[in-house]
């Protein structure tokens, strides 16, 4: 049943605002794709501070319009129907959950994005899929920072024991 315009108002109105608040933007293509699975994807992104959102395309392009975003036709030439899929605390994490789903279903396919306000082709969305999030940078930024202070005090330790068996040694 087609939407009356109030309620095309109101939808436009809440992507403008997840469009405020985002930090990157995945477009995916989701044919066939079975609402358990959608339910799923839903999920998943929820638990992981992002959010995916169905939409027609001409209301998906109205609101990057009124929000200043650099596109032009390209919403237009996308096949399909789509779905926006919205980064709040990292840019990277939208594109990967949603790369990573693309995986297991083939139903699931990315489009395009939109990180820093401009457009993303399909090669560089891909790209950003796979990226590690900023909780995995982190971690290995940690790890680095801490692998040379173990080293040294496995050493420290390694001196130590060498002079406790010295001196065993000389005991006996």
């Amino acid at each position: 049943m087609p939407k009356t315009k109030k309620q095309k108002q109101k939808i436009l109105e809440e992507i403008k605002e997840k469009i405020k608040k985002q930090k990157s933007i995945v477009l995916v293509g989701f044919s066939g794709l079975s609402v358990k699975e959608f339910t799923q994807l839903r999920t998943k992104m929820k638990k992981n501070d992002c959010e995916i959102k169905v939409c027609k395309k001409t209301l998906i392009q109205k609101a990057f319009r009124e929000n200043d975003l650099e596109i032009k036709d390209q919403i237009k030439n996308l096949q399909g129907e789509i779905a926006l899929g919205f980064g709040y605390a990292d840019e990277v994490l939208a594109f990967k959950i949603l790369g990573d789903f693309s995986k297991t279903t083939e139903n699931l396919r990315i489009l395009a994005g939109i990180m820093d306000n401009k457009f993303l082709d399909v090669k560089q969305a891909l790209f950003l899929t796979e990226l590690p999030t900023k909780q995995e940078l982190m971690t290995r930024i940690v790890g680095s920072i801490k692998a040379p202070i173990t080293n040294f005090v496995y050493t420290l330790q390694g001196n130590i024991k060498g002079l406790l068996c010295v001196l065993k040694q000389i005991k006996t």
